[in-house]
């Protein structure tokens, strides 16, 4: 049955269209991921395809009878306790169980933090559906506050749902595997204004579908726009000769033709360039942060036990475990911000630390977003205007109060506040939550390169491939060890039982140190190589190196098929060969690497 049809669907705001002839037909059983960057009107689409919000252009038709329910980012809860808001009934309890809920259960509802809030919500959606309540379920990311293992848990359940389901999420497993494993499957791309709809072939990613399609039209623009400079040189050379260039007619084109030239389109804005997230790191010296004995506790309740952790420079730490195992308190403790119940903690005297937390909804929302910047007691300058634009706010947005920004632009006014501070050990916390694709990669591309220590937890297993070395899993009797094998090596292990994680009576003191090595006054085990942090450092000049040098191929190959000349053959088939061997180094280099990290 059709759910919903939208047809020549658009919305603008008064400084900008969000998007326009949007058609896209929504049956029960179909997959559809919304994707754009922050402010391009997601939430706003999704509002529109539930009936909440009528457009300004275009008409929206639900099939008769369809029963539709929506999960929103900020969800309100009715007033009562959390267990009469869910009901009882096998469904509850297993959605309940997995998704953190059932110690929430004899909590009032405007008691609840906006994380346990989202997740109460997200079962009730969850549980209604296994009884077969709706025809299409509406999901606007519903990873954010969940751990490793319930998203996995959460997208079998999407998969095996009979419901259509329209989903925003910036999890790219999720939407490579949701856009996969059910059909039809499609992408709604919205972007500056447009939108485009790929629709995946059988048994293919609708999200890799779109990823090449727009690639391909990314390519094709800047061709076309190459060749729109051209033709307008051509034009602005002709209109030059002779005296026809002296009446304002020719003036005019001569004006447009020159407009052309020097600037471009200029639909795409301040997100026309890259994302520049660096703004200078202050010098680390050889000490960064040790944890030596650790314990916190909260009243009668121990978070964690005994944990000893060594972060070096350069270090790339992961931690990792189930909701409420205390990984925030130990970014906290790591941050200064908490002081242990037990134990030491030391710190480098060079160590600047820059902390994004989980909590950017806390801006002032009448604060002006330039002045958030400058801070207190300045006034903003053209210094903050080109940081603001340079990560992608352009005058309407330094100029607006943060309450009118969407939940990614908070998060990303609140890493401009963290860089700004030149960091050296940074600290991320959940730092993926509402964060367009765009900036995800980014962010991600900036810590490849970045040179201080970083610490992070985080529910989005692509960011945390990316970006850590190595893992710390926190359990949840409160002990704390190294996982082989990353977050994939975690998850598997946790899945069958063979973690190797304590019993509940079993706190015994765990060492877990970013370079593998323990912390001094213990004896040393013997070790015959670089240290992991140092492996992670080469491994990733050794990637970077390798991309260097297939871009020198490529644009040899290149250039060489153009060539008819023997002697310029000649030469650049001679470079050909340097640059193809010295990307064979680089692979076996490569190689080497990672064999030791195995």
């Amino acid at each position: 049955m059709i759910c919903v049809d939208l047809s020549a669907v658009g919305l603008a705001q008064p400084d900008k269209v969000l998007f326009s002839d949007v058609d896209v037909t929504i049956s029960k059983g179909d997959r559809v991921a919304v994707v754009g960057v922050n402010g391009s009107g997601k939430t706003t689409l999704l509002r529109i395809m539930t009936g909440a919000l009528a457009p300004d252009s275009g008409d929206v038709r639900f099939g008769r009878g369809a029963r539709i329910v929506s999960l929103e980012q900020d969800p309100v809860l009715p007033d009562g306790l959390v267990r009469d808001v869910l009901g009882d009934g096998w469904e509850v309890q297993a959605a309940a169980t997995t998704l953190g809920v059932l110690p929430l259960f004899d909590r009032r509802t405007d008691e609840l933090s906006g994380g346990q809030a989202k997740r109460v919500a997200l079962a009730k959606v969850l549980a209604d559906d296994q009884q077969g309540a709706f025809d299409m379920v509406v999901l606007d990311e519903p990873t954010n506050h969940l751990d490793l293992e319930a998203i996995e848990w959460l997208e079998s359940r999407l998969v095996a749902m009979t419901a259509a389901l329209v989903l925003v999420t910036h999890d790219r497993h999720a939407l490579d595997r949701l856009t996969t494993a059910v059909g039809p499957s499609r992408v709604v791309e919205l972007d500056n204004g447009r939108s485009y709809i790929h629709q995946a072939a059988a048994g293919s990613s609708a999200y890799a579908t779109y990823l090449d399609a727009r690639a391909e039209r990314i390519e094709r623009e800047a061709s076309e726009e190459s060749t729109r400079k051209i033709l307008a040189r051509k034009e602005l050379a002709w209109l030059r000769r002779g005296a026809p260039a002296r009446s304002s007619k020719p003036k005019a084109r001569l004006r447009s033709a020159n407009e052309i030239i020097s600037g471009g389109p200029a639909s795409a804005g301040v997100r026309g360039n890259d994302l520049e997230l660096g703004a200078g790191t202050t010098r680390l010296g050889n000490q960064v942060v040790e944890l030596i004995g650790v314990t916190q506790r909260f009243g009668d309740h121990t978070v964690f036990e005994n944990i000893d952790l060594l972060i070096e420079p350069g270090a790339r730490l992961a931690v990792v475990g189930p909701n409420g195992s205390g990984k925030t308190t130990l970014l906290d403790i790591v941050a200064d911000r908490t002081t242990p119940v037990v134990g030491e903690v030391k710190r480098g005297q060079t160590v600047v630390v820059g902390y994004a937390d989980q909590h950017s909804s806390e801006l002032d929302p009448d604060a002006i977003v330039r002045k958030v910047v400058a801070g207190p007691y300045r006034e903003p300058d053209h210094e903050d205007k080109a940081l603001l634009e340079k990560f992608w706010f352009d005058s309407t947005a330094q100029y607006a109060p943060t309450r009118m920004l969407s939940g990614g632009e908070r998060r990303r006014l609140q890493l401009v506040m963290v860089l700004a501070a030149k960091p050296n050990l940074l600290i991320l916390d959940e730092p993926t939550n509402d964060l367009d694709l765009d900036t995800l990669r980014s962010l991600e591309a900036f810590l490849d390169d970045w040179p201080g220590a970083l610490v992070t937890s985080s529910h989005d297993r692509a960011f945390l491939d990316r970006v850590a070395d190595h893992v710390l899993a926190i359990d949840d009797d409160g002990t704390m060890h190294r996982v082989p094998g990353g977050v994939t090596g975690w998850l598997a292990g946790r899945s069958t039982g063979s973690t190797g994680r304590s019993t509940p009576t079993a706190k015994k003191s765990t060492v877990a140190t970013a370079s593998a090595s323990t912390r001094p006054g213990k004896p040393k085990q013997a070790r015959t190589g670089p240290s992991p942090s140092t492996l992670g450092r080469q491994l990733r000049e050794a990637e970077q190196s390798m991309v260097k040098a297939q871009k020198r191929v490529d644009a040899l190959t290149e250039q060489l098929t153009g060539l008819t000349d023997s002697s310029e053959l000649q030469q650049v088939g001679q470079d050909l060969a340097t640059a193809q061997s010295e990307l064979d180094e680089h692979e076996l280099r490569w190689l080497e690497l990672a064999e030791q990290t195995t």
